[in-house]
């Protein structure tokens, strides 16, 4: 007994797998499975450059930080100078001599004199 081609034409619309339009929406999804994973690629590259970025921000908050707190030390020590010499002035009365009875001294060669040499300042 052989198929008529009656037949042979009812298989072939039967069978979906032989048509083209069986293949269009597997390989529809196929695409976008590797379109997706392309996308989430690129998002994890755009984390990862953006996580750095923040990361040098910190590092230079924190450097920032550190600066800060020396240069308020440093402006603490300098205003802790002026009110002890505003306080030896006022409470113990002391002054800067004049440059008349300031003395200079220096310290020679101590192969020649070990003792210092002490010179009145013009």
């Amino acid at each position: 007994m052989k198929p008529t081609a009656n037949f042979r034409q009812a298989a072939k619309q039967a069978n979906p797998k032989e048509g083209f339009g069986y293949w269009i929406p597997i390989f529809m999804l196929i695409g976008l499975v590797l379109g997706s994973a392309l996308a989430l690629a690129y998002q994890v590259f755009l984390y990862r450059e953006t996580f750095q970025t923040l990361q040098k921000a910190h590092q230079e908050r924190n450097r920032l930080d550190n600066e800060w707190g020396r240069l308020l030390i440093e402006q603490q020590t300098f205003g802790a100078i002026t009110q002890i010499g505003g306080r030896a002035v006022m409470a113990l009365r002391m002054y800067s001599p004049p440059a008349h009875q300031t003395v200079t001294i220096r310290v020679g060669d101590e192969s020649h004199d070990p003792a210092p040499q002490m010179e009145p300042k013009p």
